[in-house]
């Protein structure tokens, strides 16, 4: 029965050293313009911090949507280690701006967000063309939470079944040789 137990309890350690890696999502610790800040004068760029490294690539993407539902990010996303930069143009009516985010996770998995700031003088921009935005799934990468694209979480209970099972089979046959 001790070897039971003892295989049991190995099986379930081993379950929970696999999964740990998958819970180390990527966080956004900063941003300018912050978050829920109010500016005079328009950035020209929105820069992200995260703490840990990005992964660099073409899912990483950046989206700000204006008052009107205007987009005003142009051009290519830079990432430096944990630092997501995305220019944009000259920032137009007063007004609540959304920027929305989905980044590639340092642990393979996409993170996705949004925040807003406020611009509280006009400025005399234009806003993006549709098809040059920052982001071609801009409005996705604004509404999104969190995204999926991991492991399903049934091929983690599948493989814990089998484990379990496995372990089991091994401790049952054990201790029968051990009886004769």
């Amino acid at each position: 029965m001790r070897k039971v137990l003892l295989t049991l309890a190995l099986t379930v350690a081993a379950m929970f050293g696999m999964a740990a890696p998958a819970l180390a999502h990527n966080v956004l610790v900063s941003a300018d313009p912050a978050k829920g800040s109010s500016v005079e004068v328009g950035p020209d760029r929105i820069t992200l911090t995260f703490d840990a490294p990005v992964q660099p690539g073409d899912v990483n993407q950046v989206a700000v949507t204006g008052p009107a539902g205007d987009q005003w990010a142009e051009g290519e996303i830079r990432v430096d280690s944990n630092v997501v930069t995305a220019p944009l143009r000259p920032l137009g009516p007063a007004g609540e701006y959304t920027v929305g985010y989905r980044i590639l996770s340092a642990d393979g998995h996409p993170v996705a967000d949004k925040y807003t700031f406020t611009l509280t003088k006009a400025g005399n921009g234009t806003p993006a063309q549709a098809k040059a935005a920052g982001s071609p799934a801009g409005e996705q990468a604004a509404g999104e939470q969190g995204g999926s694209g991991g492991v399903p979480i049934w091929v983690w209970i599948a493989g814990a079944v089998v484990l379990l099972g496995a372990g089991l089979t091994l401790a049952l046959r054990m201790g029968k040789e051990s009886t004769k």
